[in-house]
């Protein structure tokens, strides 16, 4: 990466993730001089941990406003985004630059290479297109608005200043610090007189308490029902993919649950109660225990419950039921049975908190939306500033929202900037 003695641009964009990259190229591709600033070594580290290293880069809902109502309390100032950078147009991006693309489960959309790479590989072809400059290793220490000059000055951390028309904030929230996210672009623009909403993080796992969880780490259930509880009383019920780990519940479904629990914890306990029935009532799945136990009526408990059950979940519920899993099938006393059907429907898991920002797929916070213009990704505050992505006080669940999002502001970023 060739560093060049310039120091006043059109354009700088500071931070190379994929909305920072995305901004770069759109705005290069329209003539304009563009600088890159990455703090990292290499571009794209977040992104290429994205989906597990398969990059869930959007989801398929084309429909503009279904796809902004994904974005609760935020759904009326994306429709102007999102009716110049939407969904089918971020699938023609990556395509035209020769990423086929593919649609799996709840719309998520990934590149037929299974590779994050691939997505990486498409936005550095786009800026290399434009003729990006892009600067790695580039610590930037301070932002500011010369009023004189009517110009953004940049402060790299080596002693340099730099100088641009306009500059494209693209530092993201706090989420996976170790690639670069630590939120210091909030201090700058705070300084020049943006609203930060408390940044926190969203869409992390959750830790729980019970041993028996991480006893079945790395198992991963589906078409099953989670429901919240606080003092007694349900919270919030989801259903769908769960996966247990070393240190509690991840997947999807969790994930988008989980800023909802760590609210919930602020005010005291919360339970998890695990439905691994939840389209049949207690009634059915009572008969069909007892079929199974009139069935092996000889054999031991524990050695027939797996019949109904995921079997790493057997000990669990015998544990939890307190009941000895070397009693006769035939020996089974009614209240035992109860007791295990009321189990199965409600497995209880003690919440201990959720995981920090290591383990965040994304943040939540950041920019008051309301000093953003929407339709250019433009400050209100330094007409001169643009805000994109991660850096905007937005909340979006899992499944390829957060990358879209990227993708809508950085394009547009770029088209104004």
């Amino acid at each position: 990466m060739t560093i060049q003695k310039n120091t006043q641009w059109d354009v700088v964009v500071i931070g190379g993730g994929p909305a920072g990259m995305i901004a770069a190229g759109s705005a290069a591709m329209r003539g304009k001089s563009v600088l890159l600033l990455e703090k990292n070594s290499t571009l794209g580290k977040k992104l290429l941990l994205s989906g597990g290293g398969r990059c869930n880069l959007t989801n398929n809902k084309q429909n503009i406003r279904t796809m902004a109502a994904q974005y609760k309390g935020s759904s009326q100032f994306l429709m102007s985004a999102f009716s110049q950078f939407d969904v089918a147009k971020t699938l023609e991006f990556f395509n035209f630059r020769g990423m086929e693309t593919k649609e799996e489960a709840e719309g998520r959309v990934f590149p037929v290479s299974d590779k994050a790479q691939s997505v990486l590989d498409a936005l550095v072809k786009y800026m290399k297109d434009g003729d990006v400059e892009i600067r790695a290793n580039a610590t930037v220490t301070g932002l500011s608005f010369d009023e004189k000059n009517e110009r953004v000055a940049i402060k790299i951390k080596k002693g340099e200043t730099l100088t641009a028309k306009s500059c494209i904030i693209a530092t993201g929230g706090v989420s996976h610090p170790e690639t670069g996210s630590t939120g210091e672009g909030f201090l700058w623009l705070e300084k020049m007189g943006h609203t930060i909403i408390k940044n926190d993080f969203a869409l992390v796992p959750v830790a729980i308490k019970d041993e028996w969880v991480k006893k079945i780490a790395g198992v991963t259930l589906t078409d099953i029902k989670l429901t919240v509880l606080q003092d007694g009383k349900k919270q919030y019920v989801q259903k769908g993919k769960i996966l247990f780990t070393h240190f509690g519940i991840s997947g999807p479904m969790v994930l988008n649950m989980s800023k909802d629990i760590g609210d919930l914890l602020r005010y005291g306990k919360v339970i998890i109660t695990l439905d691994l029935f939840p389209t049949l009532d207690h009634g059915a799945l009572k008969q069909r225990f007892q079929d199974i136990l009139t069935t092996e009526s000889n054999k031991k408990l524990k050695n027939v419950l797996g019949s109904l059950v995921p079997t790493p979940l057997v000990p669990a519920i015998l544990g939890i039921t307190q009941i000895d899993g070397e009693t006769a099938c035939h020996s089974l006393r009614r209240e035992d049975r109860k007791r295990i059907i009321d189990c199965i429907k409600a497995i209880p898991m003690d919440v201990k908190g959720l995981l920090g920002a290591e383990k965040a797929i994304v943040s939540s916070g950041g920019v008051d939306l309301h000093e953003i213009n929407f339709k250019t990704m433009q400050s209100r505050i330094v007409p001169q500033i643009y805000i994109i992505g991660d850096a905007l006080n937005i909340n979006r669940p899992s499944g390829g929202y957060s990358l879209q999002l990227c993708w809508t502001t950085g394009f547009i970023a770029g088209q104004n900037a």
